[in-house]
């Protein structure tokens, strides 16, 4: 055993460690420091007693009062769904005129409409609405089946060619690649171009302008600015759906694309699609 090494200065021993002649000393902890220290020892242990802590093979120690944050969160939850259900009630019984006149009931039904569209809408249409090529945009004036909050609603509520919904929207555009000549094809894609743009070849526009009366008409109109009870969109306000330009429009008219939304009322419940139906609608676009 060593002897006992004492600094000279303060009289206190030292620990026999030395860094460059400099020599720590062997002061003992401040009471206060150590009593502190005891203390957090201890209220670590009651914490283990009382809340889950201990690991064991199947799970944990409960602790005494029994808590935990997934006990709690469902609580909480069940309360809340408790508050939410006279209100989701009314949201059922109205009509969406009704709830949208109630300033409590539109606002909580824009709520939820916002919920369930990050769900299962963004994935289409976009996280802001916006759409992408073939998937429309929420937030414009422009609506193949109308804009109207009922005309959302339904569209919502069966979707668009949905194949498990007998009150479904459809429309299908014939492939013209089958009736019309290629040169016919071209023409009309031409014609049609122009409504919004110069084509590539302006000597086409008057043998296109003939065919679309002839062909086309019937479902887009004389003036091409559409039929929302056939969901033939509008050719004059260069919002496309499948890509403007006249390869493009040649394109949709020689073998059409046919998009498909679900009927989401089987899917989500009345009470939801009322939701998501007003939560569009309040998007800005519409009627």
């Amino acid at each position: 055993m060593t002897d006992k090494q004492i600094d000279d200065v303060t009289g206190v021993e030292t620990t026999g460690h030395e860094w460059d002649g400099i020599k720590e000393l062997d002061n003992p902890m401040p009471r206060w420091w150590l009593y502190a220290y005891y203390a957090t020892i201890v209220w670590a242990i009651a914490y283990t007693v009382a809340y889950p802590a201990w690991p064991l093979i199947n799970g944990a120690t409960s602790g005494l009062l029994e808590w935990s944050s997934r006990g709690d969160f469902w609580k909480e939850n069940t309360k809340i769904q408790g508050e939410r259900q006279d209100i989701l009630a009314a949201i059922k019984e109205k009509s969406v005129q009704e709830i949208i006149a109630d300033p409590q009931l539109n606002q909580f039904a824009i709520a939820g409409g916002a919920a369930a569209f990050r769900v299962n809408c963004v994935q289409c249409h976009g996280s802001g609405a916006q759409g992408a090529p073939g998937y429309p945009n929420l937030n414009d004036d422009d609506w193949l089946w109308g804009g109207s909050i009922d005309e959302i609603l339904q569209t919502v509520r069966h979707g668009v060619r949905s194949k498990d919904d007998e009150e479904t929207r459809i429309s299908e555009m014939p492939a013209y690649g089958d009736i019309l000549e290629p040169q016919q094809i071209r023409d009309v894609a031409a014609y049609v171009t122009s409504l919004t743009s110069t084509p590539h070849d302006a000597s086409l526009i008057p043998a296109g302008k003939q065919v679309f009366a002839e062909n086309c008409a019937a479902c887009h109109g004389e003036n091409a600015k559409g039929n929302k009870e056939f969901g033939a969109p509008n050719l004059t306000d260069a919002i496309w759906f499948y890509g403007s330009g006249e390869a493009e429009i040649a394109k949709q008219v020689r073998n059409p694309k046919h998009g498909v939304m679900p009927a989401w009322e089987g899917r989500l419940g009345d009470t939801t699609v009322k939701q998501l139906a007003i939560y569009v609608h309040s998007l800005g676009g519409g009627e």
